[in-house]
């Protein structure tokens, strides 16, 4: 595989900024990792980096971005915190992504089995993670269909509110950020969600209506 270029970052569309994502995913899944040298794109991406993505993923260490989606040094642009949530910091780094280094495409990834969502859906409470679990209570909110056992022995429910939090975080990316939805609006960038499955190795991704 190439190391990005300006030209070829530029040449990039946004929607298929989001393909190569998929497709990165599917060779993931099916142990077909495109052939990289890895230290030939330290070389190559030392004097700049042009990545076509930024992806917004939760620190469990099962869920490695550029592993999930087969992507190389100087790819995307990776963002790592507990349970995916969005904060000032994210959205400015968000902003630079695009708006100053020209990526393309914003994808927010949740996964199955997480245990900030547990954490939240536990009302666990516990130093400085007491605020950033608040960041989830949202969606464990906004989860109504569930009446009963709404706590993280309840597998089924757990999913539901990490899939809640996903569209949430995409929605309040555009809310929060006017930069980004300016782009959006202009069709500069696209943004994407997607549940990874801690047991198949897939990403089910969703749109953003």
């Amino acid at each position: 595989m190439k190391t990005l270029t300006k030209e070829i970052q530029d040449s990039i569309t946004p929607e298929a900024a989001i393909e190569i994502l998929k497709k990165g995913n599917e060779r993931f899944v099916n142990n077909l990792k495109s052939n990289r040298n890895l230290l030939q794109q330290v070389n190559e991406t030392s004097d700049a980096q042009h990545p076509f993505a930024v992806i917004l993923s939760c620190i469990d260490s099962r869920t490695s971005a550029e592993l999930i989606f087969d992507q190389g040094l100087g790819d995307v642009f990776s963002i790592r915190i507990a349970g995916n949530i969005l904060n000032e910091d994210i959205l400015g780094s968000m902003e630079f992504a695009c708006k100053v280094a020209g990526a393309k495409a914003i994808a927010v990834l949740g996964h199955t089995k997480c245990g900030a969502v547990k954490g939240a859906c536990d009302d666990v409470k516990m130093g400085n993670l007491t605020a950033l679990l608040n960041k989830l209570k949202p969606a464990v909110e906004a989860e109504i269909t569930t009446k009963s056992d709404r706590n993280s022995t309840n597998s089924e429910f757990v999913e539901k509110v990490a899939s809640l939090n996903v569209k949430q975080t995409m929605y309040h990316i555009l809310e929060k950020s006017p930069i980004l939805k300016e782009m959006i609006d202009n069709g500069e960038i696209a943004i994407t969600g997607g549940m990874y499955d801690v047991e198949t190795g897939v990403v089910d991704f969703y749109e953003y209506d």
